[in-house]
């Protein structure tokens, strides 16, 4: 059986000057518990992509969710409807930030939990430049693993964090939109709409 991890993914971009994650993490309040059970914490909020939903564990954001997607986590006794938790209304600032061309990087304070292998994986998506792609193949040689590609693939369906931790930048080695948990249409919209800032800002070449 796999080992389950719970490590905190590395901020995509510099923290912001005077706060940064040390910073905003101090200012959390303890963690409530309620009858021996941990809290989860959650919101929906609306996007392009159609409803999403925050999971935050009173300190860091642990998930962000497509309604529908595969892997959709089951709620429990233990969740509470709540957008006062502390990473929710900076998740949605950068996010509406994303969505209107305004941010390519997000600075937020996560905490996935996923084997050591899918946490390998994971570490190595918020290093994908935005509107690039990567294939799982190359993913799998970065880790030391270049037989491992569907495993990636796998792994990269699995990341609990989507949008912010980018593996809808990961395309198959032919070129197909493949393996993103979200469906492929939305994984072709998070990519046309990086890639149309990208031309944008670079102007698009003469053909």
């Amino acid at each position: 059986m796999k080992k389950k991890l719970a490590v905190d993914l590395l901020p995509v971009a510099a923290p912001s000057p005077g706060l940064g994650v040390l910073g905003a993490f101090n200012q959390y309040a303890p963690l409530e518990i309620f009858g021996g059970s941990r809290v989860t914490y959650y919101t929906w909020i609306e996007s392009p992509l159609g409803p999403l939903l925050l999971v935050g564990d009173g300190h860091k954001l642990t998930g962000l969710y497509l309604k529908g997607q595969k892997h959709f986590p089951t709620q429990t006794d233990s969740w509470q409807a709540s957008d006062q938790d502390i990473p929710f209304a900076q998740t949605q600032t950068q996010l509406s930030e994303y969505f209107a061309h305004q941010r390519q990087s997000f600075d937020l304070p996560t905490h996935a939990q996923g084997t050591d292998f899918q946490q390998q994986v994971w570490q190595l998506l918020p290093q994908i430049p935005f509107g690039e792609t990567v294939t799982y193949g190359s993913l799998a040689e970065k880790i030391g693993q270049p037989g491992a590609a569907r495993a990636v693939g796998a792994a990269n369906g699995r990341n609990p964090l989507s949008i912010i931790v980018p593996c809808h930048r990961v395309i198959a080695a032919n070129g197909q939109l493949t393996g993103y948990a979200g469906g492929v249409d939305r994984k072709q919209w998070l990519l046309a709409h990086e890639q149309k800032e990208i031309i944008s800002r670079c102007g698009n070449p003469a053909i």
